[in-house]
């Protein structure tokens, strides 16, 4: 088996499709007679095997998937954790309702979302725990726990951000938000300003909801040119004229061009290129949050035969923004690491899960990056990413999880001070020391 990165392939008993809540508790026991592990998947976008574990039984929760019930007045959806994200927008897109926090594409499990604690565009909402008002865990011993933040707390700040490795989440309670019309603005800024600029311009602008930023990754000018699109609440024009839900379009065209980024600098600069002319100074255009929060990801697929693409993600406090990025573009210059993309998004503070990466309000830097997928590419790789930390640790930053494992314990234990104590939590709810025993003999904490 192996996940969407393709640097983990591990051989697994079987893969058991999720269908309803007798079959999993029956799988339980099964699994606990046989002395046998179990891990769960959705979408398998968690890049470092998060999703499966060796001869074990891999619950597919994709196929538990119903919407159960749109709450319009409560602006309230109940759904199963197999859902994806696409399958809530389709549900509330009718009763003029959006989601709060998600991803920025929308082809992500809820129960997977939920293990990771995302984060997205929307400055005004922060990551994804914050909309979760309640769901149901199945525990390691087939009992349902119904969880909140006055129910079974403790388990809502380690489900949250968990991992998959409390239980089995059921059904979940997501707490909505107004459908609007938004009118979108290019700008063009310099990166030492971006800060006061964010501070100044965008967030205490209250009719900006939603903000996305991106830096060039391209040679000629590395980390010096940045962009920002804004999103201002509008009546400029009819909302209903904008409520259809859009779907990608010219997916074979942008993934020749983006393809061009992964073997060249050419094709860096060509890429960046395009972008300066197709996000102009002042463009605008109209569109409704929920397309907002349906951009186009599709033409990144790719499988190449013996490279791959990865995400890593590094959080930066606010106002060291300039100053990381001086420092990240000398790294990246005196090291070989095949960046072709970052993105920057706001992350504001909140420390509810037990795993929280936001201390203080951060920026996000999303960076998908190509690499070989033989060991020596694994670990040329992984040398430069472990620097990348050390730097952003160094300025009291953190780094996402939910990616290969390059970081060293030393680096998570630093980035998460409540790593020891997440896993002995583990160890409670879970207390089969033959799982621990191995999990921390293979991969450590």
């Amino acid at each position: 088996m192996n996940d969407v990165g393709r640097l983990v392939p591990i051989k697994v008993k079987e893969v058991v499709k999720g269908q309803e809540i007798e079959q999993f508790k029956q799988l339980l026991l099964d699994a606990k007679k046989k002395n046998l592990k179990i891990s769960i998947a959705g979408k398998q976008h968690s890049q470092g095997g998060h999703t499966y574990f060796k001869d074990a039984i891999v619950l597919n929760m994709t196929t538990y998937n119903k919407v159960i019930k749109v709450d319009h007045d409560e602006k309230l959806i109940t759904v199963q954790s197999g859902a994806t994200w696409a399958d809530v927008q389709e549900a509330i897109n009718p009763y003029g309702l959006s989601i709060k926090t998600m991803q920025a594409p929308n082809i992500f499990t809820i129960g997977g979302s939920m293990s990771v604690n995302v984060h997205g565009r929307d400055i005004r909402f922060g990551p994804l725990i914050e909309s979760i008002r309640s769901f149901r865990l199945m525990n390691a011993n087939g009992d349902i726990l119904d969880v909140s933040r006055t129910e079974n707390e403790e388990l809502f700040r380690l489900v949250n951000g968990g991992y998959g490795l409390f239980g089995i989440i059921l059904d979940v309670d997501i707490e909505l938000t107004d459908d609007v019309l938004y009118k979108s603005r290019n700008e063009w800024i310099d990166y030492h300003d971006y800060p006061d600029y964010f501070k100044e311009k965008v967030l205490d602008n209250p009719e900006i909801e939603m903000h996305n930023s991106r830096i060039s990754i391209a040679p000629k000018n590395l980390l010096t040119e940045m962009y920002v699109t804004n999103y201002y609440k509008t009546v400029e024009k009819k909302f209903e004229d904008y409520t259809d839900l859009a779907n990608e379009k010219y997916i074979r065209r942008n993934k020749f061009a983006f393809g061009l980024s992964r073997h060249s600098d050419w094709g860096k600069n060509f890429v960046w290129f395009v972008q300066k002319h197709a996000f102009k100074e002042g463009q605008e255009e109209f569109i409704s949050r929920n397309n907002v929060m349906r951009p186009e990801v599709e033409f990144l697929q790719y499988e190449g035969k013996n490279d791959t693409d990865i995400l890593q993600e590094y959080f930066i406090p606010v106002d060291d923004f300039p100053d990381y990025i001086d420092r990240l573009r000398n790294l990246l210059t005196e090291n070989d690491l095949n960046v072709l993309n970052i993105t920057v998004r706001h992350v504001p503070k909140n420390e509810e899960a037990f795993l929280s990466y936001a201390k203080e309000d951060m920026f996000a830097l999303v960076f998908l990056i190509n690499q070989g997928i033989s060991e020596k590419e694994i670990e040329k790789t992984g040398e430069v990413v472990r620097k990348i930390i050390d730097l952003t640790l160094e300025m009291n930053g953190s780094y996402y999880l939910p990616y290969y494992h390059y970081p060293t314990k030393e680096q998570m234990r630093e980035a998460y001070p409540k790593t020891d104590e997440f896993f002995q939590k583990k160890r409670e709810y879970d207390p089969d020391e033959r799982f621990m025993n191995q999990f921390y003999e293979e991969y450590g904490t």
